[in-house]
């Protein structure tokens, strides 16, 4: 049984005006092959009403962990989310991607997103023409719907990802050049202004990230969901983003996802 605790997230003042106090029982997270309302789809969907209605995420572990608030945010928001983050994997990338690929043609022909977000992977890896070529299919495969690029959080390499970090470095520019191209069907969002330009645990003396030096605290993902939000909100001037009491306590900062807080 989880032993209960009470985990209180302070977004910063640009963020949130308020603290958010987290109650944390049973693990609550949401699957991450469900929808905000707690299923799969399973069937072929009529195509999605204008303007942000079905959001499919894509992304690695760390994308996964971020999964959990940003399920009953967009819940509270009235949009349908599906994730399909994986851990040890998620990217759209090379041979590394096959996996990510095979999930992803079938979810985008059921679910009919009208918005892909990609968290970029610590596995995005490869030259910025293998990058690029991997971007540009992944919104040549969105069809219709648009494509949001979230920049990678930066990670404290281990002797892992320590020859990879190259790789990571090309992946942003190669995702603005895909954005460029495409006649408003791809943006990118550059989340360092959550986690900054280098792997920082804390912020303004709030925890942030994992003591592993990748994934992130349930602090920092309340601050991504609340910033993610509000860039989806530049996207899409329709969308007005949940007020963050109306997500933040459901119970999800208790998820064995996060690790090392």
């Amino acid at each position: 049984m989880t032993t209960k605790r009470s985990i209180t997230l302070t977004l910063t003042a640009a963020l949130a005006a308020s603290v958010l106090a987290f109650t944390c029982a049973c693990s609550t997270g949401k699957d991450s092959s469900t929808s905000a309302s707690g299923s799969a789809p399973t069937t072929e969907l009529a195509p999605p009403a204008e303007g942000l209605s079905r959001v499919l995420w894509l992304g690695d572990s760390i994308a996964d962990g971020l999964s959990l608030p940003l399920s009953f945010a967009f819940d509270a928001a009235k949009v349908e989310f599906s994730s399909i983050a994986a851990a040890g994997g998620g990217t759209v990338v090379g041979d590394l991607g096959k996996t990510t690929w095979e999930t992803l043609d079938e979810r985008l022909r059921t679910m009919k997103p009208s918005t892909v977000v990609y968290q970029v992977t610590t596995y995005d890896w490869g030259s910025s023409e293998e990058l690029e070529r991997a971007y540009q299919r992944l919104v040549d495969a969105a069809g219709d719907a648009k494509v949001i690029f979230v920049t990678v959080p930066p990670i404290a390499a281990d002797d892992f990802y320590a020859p990879h970090l190259e790789d990571l470095a090309r992946t942003t520019a190669a995702a603005q050049a895909v954005a460029e191209r495409s006649g408003g069907r791809a943006h990118v969002l550059d989340a360092s202004a959550v986690w900054g330009t280098s792997f920082t645990k804390t912020v303004d003396g709030k925890r942030y990230r994992s003591d592993d030096g990748i994934h992130t605290c349930p602090q920092g993902a309340a601050r991504f969901t609340n910033w993610l939000l509000d860039g989806l909100s530049d996207v899409y001037p329709a969308f007005t983003p949940p007020a963050a009491s109306k997500w933040a306590n459901a119970g999800w900062a208790s998820d064995k996802a996060f690790i090392g807080c």
